[in-house]
């Protein structure tokens, strides 16, 4: 547990870090790659490459290992030094049964190990994760890139604040995967909640369809969906917001996976985004490689987001790009890092108003960078998808006597889910 003057640097960082993926992802997306000196504007075509940003993602996720890396070196020296402060002598196999006795005491009292000797699990000490067993953190990996890939997608069609209020709807499925899969109880309240939850998404999507920020060239995706200008605007963001949404499927079932994995096994949490980050670059480069070669060199999947050639030229050719990638690499290490730091140190409630803090700086920075409009219904939408997630986890009371749970109220996810971006 880190200590309580460090919690809230971590605390900002965690946010900080939090803050620049989803913003930086935005920047990328608002690059022009291609046609960029024609002065018909729609003819500019932009960065759409959520495969390739999923794979950043993950090499960021790997990263982690060097932090595994350097706390074990940092381990090992201050293990050293405490030894040799300690005076610490072996006992020797060849002495007299009275003097073995007394420096085994003496040894005992300078040792840095407990006496006893942790107790192991039938499934020995990883866990279900020991040995080949590793393999099953791949299990959790594919739901993230699935559910990673599809919320880039569908940040290519909506705002930034659009975006990350969406993935309020993460709620609604953790709360019925774990009823479904782990045997938790969900009270009347929750089931309110979720209710909640969904109107709430419902009228942040409603916000962006009427008032929606026109692009001045549609997407790839919404334009075989709407060719009429003045309807692709609607329909990329009402599209967009089905994606994120739907994501969230992957995103629950990936919370619930390392639940149950983490439950039966005593790895570190920031050891299975390292592994996880492993995993998942392996099977996206491998996706990546087979969607190229089957969609990406036909006529009608060259130069799209299948085609990894066209991918790379368009992030090594535009610096922006280029230089925002190496960013989000470190940013994603760095709010999984400080994510994990404080996972076991702060209440529900710091973690709730983390989350909210986060969704308010991108909404104000995308605001103040002229990215998107005001919108007075998203603010309805997301005063309701705070409200209602903040019901859900026990922070606010129910306003009504009768929905008060007459009995301790069980913890969803007591491992807290690791959010990877």
């Amino acid at each position: 547990m880190a200590s309580k003057t460090v919690i809230p640097f971590l605390v900002g960082m965690m946010l900080l870090t939090g803050v620049c993926n989803t913003l930086l992802t935005k920047l990328q997306d608002n690059q022009c790659v291609r046609n960029c000196d024609d002065p018909d504007p729609t003819k500019h075509v932009l960065f759409e490459q959520p495969v390739l940003q999923t794979a950043q993602m993950f090499v960021g996720e790997a990263g982690c290992w060097l932090v595994v890396g350097l706390m074990a070196a940092y381990s090992r020296l201050a293990n050293r030094k405490s030894r040799s402060n300690a005076g610490y002598e072996p006992v020797g196999s060849n002495d007299v049964d009275g003097d073995a006795d007394t420096a085994v005491d003496s040894a005992s009292i300078h040792s840095e190990s407990a006496l006893l000797a942790p107790k192991s699990t039938s499934t020995g000490p990883g866990g279900v994760l020991s040995g080949y067993g590793i393999l099953l953190l791949s299990l959790p990996a594919i739901c993230d890139i699935l559910g990673t890939t599809l919320m880039n997608a569908g940040l290519l069609m909506v705002a930034a604040s659009i975006f990350q209020m969406t993935r309020g709807a993460l709620v609604l499925f953790v709360g019925l995967f774990s009823l479904i899969f782990l045997g938790r109880k969900l009270h009347l309240f929750q089931w309110l909640s979720l209710v909640g939850v969904v109107i709430g998404v419902a009228i942040v999507g409603l916000a962006g369809a009427i008032q929606p920020d026109s692009k001045p060239n549609a997407t790839s995706l919404t334009t075989l969906v709407a060719e009429d200008p003045a309807a692709a605007d609607a329909v990329r963001v009402i599209l967009g917001v089905v994606l994120i949404a739907g994501a969230q499927i992957f995103t629950a079932t990936q919370f619930v996976l390392e639940e149950s994995l983490l439950e039966h096994s005593g790895i570190e949490p920031i050891e299975v985004v390292g592994w996880e980050g492993l995993f998942g670059l392996a099977v996206t480069l491998i996706g990546m490689l087979v969607l190229h070669f089957t969609i990406g060199r036909t006529d009608a999947g060259r130069l799209g987001p299948f085609d990894v050639v066209e991918a790379v030229r368009q992030m090594v050719e535009n610096k922006i790009v280029l230089i925002s990638s190496f960013l989000i690499m470190i940013s994603i290490g760095g709010f999984n890092f400080f994510g994990l730091s404080v996972t076991r140190s702060v209440s529900a409630t710091s973690r709730s108003t983390i989350d909210t803090c986060r969704t308010l700086f991108i909404w104000i920075v995308s605001l103040g960078l002229g990215w998107e409009t005001f919108k007075w219904l998203q603010v309805v939408g997301f005063a309701l998808l705070v409200y209602f997630t903040f019901l859900f986890n026990g922070i606010v009371q129910p306003p009504f006597e009768f929905l008060r749970p007459r009995q301790e109220v069980e913890e969803l996810l007591p491992e807290h889910p690791i959010e990877h971006n």
